[in-house]
């Protein structure tokens, strides 16, 4: 039977990374009065205050949703009693899962579709009205920076010599390699801001170019950093002066996190998934057939939407960008994170 003196909610969460961080804003609106408990990617506890208890999604009481019968289990009944309500995004499109969550909350589920039935949708003001919840005029998730991790990226940056220097952070690659801008024109652009800026870049590369093999080829000679747990990765792009990448759950992240962040769009669609950082821009060349879809995406024979994209566009929206952003005042800090 549930507890009725719990005030405790449990939230089910399956995304990666990028659509964790678009999920970040309904997450704090959840959490402003009540104790949570979030199911989701273990790895997101760095990128949420420790109030928002985070473990695995992978889980016996969630497997055993998927097997008939598992309704009846009193280990599940005692798992999902323990919480006044469920919002869960997962599962709203199997009839076995939905109907055995619905036996164990009984009325205190609320289930909704992972992604919205209009795809032209912001996916972050999507997640916020499944709550009932308009968007604020401004966005600012709480992702504390972990100490160790800010002592690590501190350490890093004086190793490096990089120390006083204008630093910016390029991650080349994404989740799909269709996504992609052209590896040569990142490069590009770090020599053009070591002549205009006498800066500094460094190269971020995650697990699936390291998988592909991908990670240090073509920048043997630049600083190239890779295998960082969420919490390092944070505590070093918060470092950054700017930061260029892809469509991807890093650019994402560096959005949230304030620093200044450009965004290439090709295939994706910027009015779904732009990041709703304060402190971003996104670039796109809006060709005809932009965007388009995931199948598209993965068979078109030209990419042009990417490909004549060039170097020096991006450069110049970058100089107009940084403009921008230092007429409007010095950086912007987020270490006032709620706990």
């Amino acid at each position: 039977m549930p507890d009725p003196f719990s005030k405790k909610i449990l939230v089910l969460f399956p995304g990666a990374l990028g659509d964790f961080i678009c999920f970040l804003p309904a997450l704090d609106a959840l959490a402003r009065d009540r104790e949570v408990d979030l199911l989701a990617r273990s790895e997101y506890a760095d990128l949420v205050p420790p109030r928002i208890r985070t473990r695995s999604l992978e889980r016996y009481e969630i497997s055993r949703l998927f097997v008939a019968g598992a309704d009846q289990e009193e280990r599940l009944e005692r798992f999902f009693g323990s919480y006044s309500s469920v919002y869960s995004w997962m599962g709203s499109g199997r009839r076995d899962f939905v109907s055995r969550l619905e036996t164990l909350c009984e009325r205190r589920l609320r289930i909704f579709p992972f992604r919205p039935e209009d795809s032209r949708v912001p996916v972050v003001d999507y997640f916020l009205s499944c709550l009932g919840v308009e968007r604020p005029r401004e966005l600012s998730p709480c992702i504390p920076v972990r100490a160790e991790a800010s002592a690590w990226s501190e350490d890093y940056w004086r190793r490096s010599g990089l120390q006083g220097r204008k630093v910016l952070v390029l991650t080349p690659g994404s989740g799909a390699s269709e996504k992609n801008w052209p590896r040569e024109l990142f490069r590009e652009v770090a020599e053009w801001w070591k002549r205009e800026f006498t800066g500094e870049s460094v190269i971020i590369f995650g697990p699936v170019e390291e998988e592909r093999g991908q990670g240090g080829r073509h920048w043997e000679d630049m600083r190239v950093v890779g295998g960082l747990d969420l919490a390092k990765l944070a505590a070093l792009i918060r470092r950054c002066d700017l930061y260029l990448g892809n469509d991807s759950g890093v650019t994402h992240l560096a959005s949230a996190l304030g620093v200044a962040t450009v965004a290439l769009f090709g295939p994706t669609d910027p009015l779904e998934w732009a990041p709703y950082g304060n402190r971003t821009t996104v670039i796109t060349q809006n060709i005809e057939c932009s965007p388009c879809s995931t199948q598209v995406m993965k068979n078109c024979p030209h990419r042009k939407c990417l490909t004549t994209l060039s170097a020096a566009h991006v450069m110049a929206r970058v100089e107009k960008f940084l403009a921008k952003t230092q007429q409007n005042g010095a950086l912007l800090d987020n270490r006032g994170c709620r706990d």
